[in-house]
């Protein structure tokens, strides 16, 4: 069935990385005629990562009227279906064409019309995203939903800058707004949908605009510059971890017990005691393979000091980046992140770790789980840092002395950022000392700080602490 798959799925969106679900996406393309309309309930997954980008890029260049419904609660609330548990969204696109003549008067149209729909119809420039607090609760609250969705007039963009998006309203009570809309522009090579399953949308404002090089904050009235770019653009990724210690031929490693004298340590899995700070300690080490000693040696040369969390739990971890003292392999928890130039790793770690290092990863990420958000070495090839390239020598020294500084400080998880005093001190060195910008705009970044902590996605409704205030 898996060869007949992959035979039939050629030339289309389908990805085996991507599950059963992208077969039927790629299923329903094939049977819809020009002009038919495209309703699919697909995990959230959908919206981010290489395996869904034909897809998105699909819906972006051969279909119009693109909607994407995605639910911002956690638990069983995140998802359309009843038994799947984990976040969905509803995807409504129509195929686009251009319609056949209308009938003359008394003449009774074909029966098979539809099928004179051409190619004339050019591809809507704009989709709507739309984030519900909750899924519909019935047919009678759906009906109204989408009566709701069908009658706003006029929808914030996600250009617009950072005031939100249109409230989706059932009635005119207080307690009427059910979720809200924004339109984004369509991008014809698939990019990430990040616009999902959001329950404030100036944070997709702001992360929109960071990705194209402004820093647009909330209760600011214009944006300031600030260059960013790819993480592929300032250095390069790692390894799978199955290329390293899988089995052989493939892997030349075996992983074992860490030793404070490892002639190849490794940073591999997630330990909560071992992530308070940004210096971590490697947690394995490797031992090579004989007779792959020449293939060791080439795995080696992707080693370095700087590594991205692959699996990023909000509720319990601090760090998106981590960075060892010495030169480690990445596992399956922390690839590597290459650079030619050591500074630009001790900035990389710096910036990272500040709320809007986090708020760009938060972004880029797959959110398909509660307080969780996943990132493939090719997705992190994609991801919006601040261009390292473009800091001045003087700059590169100050994040050196933040870094240093920050050595023996402890952070609190990541769904803590906004309380978090050391967070807070982070973001202080690296708005005002490292960017440059002034007080007032550090003010504006721990209000974004208290915006993203309160998105479900992020603490998973997880309690507080009783001291958080």
């Amino acid at each position: 069935m898996g060869n007949r798959i992959n035979t039939m799925a050629q030339d289309t969106c389908y990805h085996g990385n991507a599950g059963i679900a992208s077969a039927f996406a790629a299923l329903g393309d094939r049977k819809l005629k020009p002009g038919g309309v495209l309703a699919l309930v697909l995990p959230l997954s959908v919206a981010s990562g290489l395996s869904w980008q034909r897809f998105r890029q699909l819906l972006a260049t051969d279909y119009t009227d693109l909607t994407v419904l995605s639910l911002v609660a956690n638990g069983r609330e995140m998802s359309f279906s009843s038994d799947t548990g984990m976040a969905e969204c509803l995807v409504i696109a129509r195929k686009r064409g251009k319609k056949a003549p209308s009938p003359l008067a008394g003449e009774k149209p074909a029966p098979d019309s539809i099928r004179d729909w051409g190619e004339g119809e050019a591809p809507a420039q704009r989709s709507t995203f739309i984030s519900l607090h909750r899924r519909p609760q019935g047919f009678a609250h759906a009906s109204a939903i989408a009566k709701g969705i069908t009658g706003c007039a006029a929808v914030r963009q996600i250009e617009d800058g950072p005031y939100d998006g249109t409230p989706l309203m059932i009635g005119d009570g207080p307690g009427g707004q059910i979720g809200n809309l924004l339109t984004v522009p369509n991008d014809g090579d698939g990019a990430n949908w990040g616009a999902v399953r959001l329950l404030d949308y100036a944070l997709a404002q702001t992360a929109y605009a960071l990705a194209h090089s402004r820093l647009w904050l909330p209760g600011q009235p214009a944006a300031l510059e600030l260059k960013t770019a790819p993480l592929g653009g300032a250095g390069k990724l790692g390894l799978v971890h199955r290329d390293i210690t899988g089995p052989p031929p493939r892997g030349p490693f075996t992983k074992t017990t860490p030793s404070p004298t490892a002639t190849y340590p490794a940073l591999w899995n997630h330990s909560a005691a071992n992530e308070t700070r940004m210096v971590c300690i490697p947690d394995s080490q490797l031992v090579v393979r004989q007779g792959m000693e020449a293939k060791a040696a080439d795995v080696w040369a992707t080693a370095s000091r700087a590594h991205i969390n692959s699996e990023y739990t909000f509720g319990s971890q601090p760090l998106a980046v981590a960075f060892t003292e010495q030169a480690s392999a990445g596992g399956s928890a922390w690839p590597n992140v290459i650079f030619d130039d050591g500074q630009f790793a001790v900035a990389f770690a710096v910036w990272s770790n500040s709320t809007l290092g986090l708020l760009s990863y938060w972004w880029h990420a797959n959110r398909q789980q509660s307080s969780k958000a996943r990132m493939t070495i090719r997705s992190a090839e994609t991801l919006p840092v601040l261009d390292l390239r473009a800091l001045s020598d003087a700059q590169l020294h100050a994040a050196q002395a933040i870094f240093d500084e920050f050595r023996q400080l402890d952070l609190k998880p990541a769904y803590l950022a906004d309380i978090d005093a050391n967070r807070a001190l982070l973001d202080r060195r690296v708005i005002c000392d490292l960017l440059g910008f002034d007080e007032a705009t550090c003010d504006a970044v721990r209000r974004l700080a208290a915006k993203r902590c309160a998105e479900p996605s992020v603490h998973g409704g997880k309690k507080r602490p009783a001291n958080a205030g």
